[in-house]
């Protein structure tokens, strides 16, 4: 691979250790960042001149649905609550097989790298007609993504007092069967890595407390992630009170499912002690603030928990309840949230785009990335600053502050993924085209 020159940046938010901005040059050379500067040589590379350019880490998405990315705006589930929204989609998804997984990943992981995101994770968690998690990985190798993907599963139906159908429930034997298969295959802890997997049994109310804890052993044995939801509204909250007899917190706690090698999607309803715990033990939290907002769920209390200590990065979550995928929208969504929530000062756009880049990189355990320094690989997106949205801006907070949101260049592990606002590893006129016939079908 040649080198590439990224070449007179209006600035560069490196988000390193000492939040250094400046304008300059950023040198990749096999996959890594080989220098940043006032200025450097061209030698040889490849140069992307970045005139009137703002140059960030590549943005990271710690949650995702992928497979939601047909079934967007479904009628019946547009004004539900969570559980009413599950129930209403649950018999849609059940119709999936393996095609419909791999197109509605190629559109989620695409819509993602418009927005300027370089590494995602994915929480697959049903699997019906011969649906692999193998499904979603192909996805992401042809899109090019970094890319966390976690063995979700759902284990506990409506017969036995849990919310999902039992038809979209599976042996727990099978599951963690599977599990170790798709850790075997696929998991690479290697710095650099392009491909991680994790564990990720759905949430408290679809699996057992034995599932949740076998999960947990073998995560550790194997040395992957867990992930889960974790007290995202009211209905969460009370369902846990009443089957568990804890809060959420608490029943993550007994379970194993605390540490730096954990991390929980929502967090909305945390209270202040479930705050002090993830803060002491390292545990990470993914915000999906569209996805709250959409569902009525709550603002999540972010504000506490970054002063607490918590490693917080930004989810974008399913399309059926976000609906869209763009996580520098995302980011804007957080800082205006907790704006709303504890006044102007609570959040900058600065502190909603570190969130963005460096502490999804941070929850997600990847200290490789999420910062534009030397020996960090290249993750970076390069945005236009000089288009309409952005005019007569004074300040690099125009980002999230005006625009604008979808990426101009994108660069994963020193690839060009994204040139001049189109994808170059897709078809995405003709993977579009193959979602919609799908989703009519799903509809008659």
């Amino acid at each position: 691979m040649s080198a590439t020159l990224i070449r007179g940046a209006e600035l560069i938010l490196t988000m390193d250790d000492g939040d250094r901005e400046m304008p300059g040059y950023i040198r990749i050379e096999r996959g890594v960042i080989a220098e940043v500067g006032a200025a450097l040589p061209v030698d040889g590379a490849v140069v992307v001149e970045a005139n009137g350019c703002l140059v960030t880490p590549g943005l990271v998405n710690t949650h995702h649905h992928l497979f939601q990315t047909l079934t967007r705006a479904v009628p019946a589930a547009q004004d539900a609550l969570l559980f009413g929204w599950l129930q209403t989609l649950y018999p849609i998804w059940s119709r999936f097989g393996p095609e419909e997984m791999r197109v509605s990943a190629q559109i989620g992981l695409a819509e993602l790298a418009l927005s300027g995101c370089s590494m995602t994770s994915d929480h697959l968690y049903l699997f019906p007609n011969g649906a692999r998690l193998d499904d979603t990985i192909e996805a992401a190798r042809e899109v090019g993504m970094r890319f966390h993907a976690t063995r979700g599963a759902m284990s506990i139906g409506e017969s036995a007092g849990g919310l999902p159908p039992d038809a979209l429930v599976e042996d727990e034997a099978a599951i963690l069967d599977d599990c170790i298969r798709v850790i075997d295959a696929f998991h690479d802890p290697s710095p650099g890595a392009m491909i991680r997997v994790g564990l990720a049994p759905c949430s408290p109310f679809s699996v057992s407390r034995e599932l949740m804890r076998d999960a947990a052993i073998l995560a550790r044995d194997k040395g992957v992630m867990l992930h889960t939801h974790l007290a995202e509204n009211d209905e969460d909250i009370a369902y846990s009170l009443a089957n568990f007899g804890c809060r959420p917190g608490q029943y993550a706690e007994d379970l194993g499912w605390t540490g730096d090698d954990v991390w929980h999607a929502h967090c909305v309803k945390l209270d202040e002690q479930e705050i002090d715990l993830f803060a002491k033990s390292r545990t990470g939290v993914s915000h999906c603030p569209c996805s709250n907002c959409r569902l009525g769920s709550g603002i999540a209390p972010v504000r506490a928990m970054r002063d607490a200590g918590v490693k917080v990065g930004l989810g974008v979550d399913g399309s059926a309840s976000n609906d869209t995928g763009n996580l520098a929208a995302e980011a804007r969504m957080a800082m205006l949230l907790q704006r709303v929530a504890n006044g102007a000062d609570a959040m900058s756009a600065r502190e909603a785009l570190r969130i963005a880049t460096r502490g999804g990189a941070e929850v997600l355990g990847r200290d490789d990335c999420g910062q534009i320094a030397v020996g960090k690989r290249a993750d970076i997106a390069v945005w236009d600053m000089s288009g309409v949205e952005a005019a007569g801006n004074w300040d690099a907070g125009a980002l999230l502050l005006a625009g604008p949101t979808r990426v101009r260049d994108l660069f994963v592990e020193g690839r060009q993924v994204v040139r001049d606002g189109t994808l170059t590893t897709l078809d995405v006129p003709r993977a579009v085209e193959a979602q919609n016939r799908r989703a009519l079908a799903l509809m008659g």
